[in-house]
């Protein structure tokens, strides 16, 4: 199977579930997380793991891409490294609607204690890759067993 080039697309809780399972262990460094408060956007540029061509063999592929999220009020986070080089394992990304849909909150839940969580207007996501993907032997397994 070879690499792809994926371009999502999500306003609803079942596009977010769609990006989601498109992101889970995607890695991420801290100073590729960013806020922009008068934009009123947060994104963050990671190296996506490809599930969608994944098979129980290697070789495996992983791409940069870029997670964008529009319509953010604001954004909280909890134990994101300050070290240059921590890298953090996004596991999944929830919403919960607000007292004002479609408003409501989108978290981000990473590997550890690690949160970051954006108050939105709606959902709003983008994912979309950005380069060349690269074969990786590794693949993700959460502790199962095969």
């Amino acid at each position: 199977m070879e690499a792809s080039v994926l371009k999502l697309l999500a306003e609803d809780s079942e596009g977010l579930g769609i990006v989601a399972a498109a992101v889970q262990d995607a890695l991420v460094k801290p100073q590729d997380i960013k806020f922009d408060k008068r934009g009123r956007t947060f994104g963050l540029e990671i190296n996506r793991f490809q599930w969608e061509t994944a098979d129980k063999r290697p070789p495996f592929f992983r791409s940069r891409a870029v997670l964008a999220f529009g319509g953010v009020e604001t954004a909280r986070s909890r134990s994101v490294s300050k070290d240059i080089d921590a890298v953090h394992d996004l596991l999944d990304i929830w919403f919960e609607a607000g007292a004002e849909p479609p408003g409501g909150i989108v978290t981000l839940v990473f590997a550890g204690k690690t949160q970051i969580q954006l108050v939105v207007e709606c959902i709003d996501v983008t994912l979309m890759d950005t380069g060349t993907a690269w074969p990786t032997s590794r693949k993700p397994d959460h502790g199962r067993s095969s």
